[in-house]
């Protein structure tokens, strides 16, 4: 099993056993990965405090040769964009737009554009509140850079929900919010 090392942005953990997750991961450099954290839930963990969502990580993989699941080795903490959890509107649109980046991109395909593009967002949403603007905005580039070229906003979104979903779900509750 041969080891890399990488820049990525948790999306999502969910619990594998009593004491480990299966994390996925955007990097800049592989695109989206999922990794198992073995041990991650135990109290002495060296992954304790460095796996939450949004965060972004230098990590280094163990890959497997027989599944998409590799082996989470080591992780260190760059950025955690804790102003994003300081109001539920912000926390939402970085969960949707997490949401939106699992959903429509392929396991270990490197797109550094929507990766910058999700490292630029979570900046935007640490400092200023969300908008359904900053919404509209990150659908249509999104979409721009998975090749689903569009002249409005509304059909950046159309183009990327059409078989989502839960994120459709997601989006109307997202905007909801931000129209109160």
């Amino acid at each position: 099993m041969t080891a890399e090392t990488l820049h990525a942005i948790l999306l999502r953990r969910i619990r594998f056993s009593d004491t480990s997750l299966i994390v996925s991961w955007f990097s800049q450099e592989r695109g989206k990965l999922k990794t198992v954290a073995k041990g991650a839930l135990r109290t002495n963990s060296s992954f304790a405090g460095k796996l939450d969502l949004f965060f972004q990580c230098e990590l280094t993989v163990g890959w497997s040769q027989r599944s998409e699941l590799h082996s989470l080795r080591e992780t260190v903490l760059i950025k955690p964009f804790a102003g994003i959890r300081r109001n539920y509107p912000n926390t939402l649109a970085a969960g949707y737009f997490s949401e939106l980046v699992e959903e429509t991109t392929e396991p270990e395909h490197p797109e550094a554009a929507i990766y910058e593009l999700l490292v630029r967002a979570f900046l935007y949403l640490e400092e200023k509140p969300a908008t359904a603007r900053a919404v509209h905005f990150f659908e249509h580039e999104l979409a721009k850079n998975l090749g689903l070229e569009s002249r409005t906003p509304a059909q950046a979104a159309d183009h990327l929900l059409h078989s989502l979903q839960r994120s459709r779900a997601t989006r109307a509750k997202l905007l909801i919010v931000l129209n109160q």
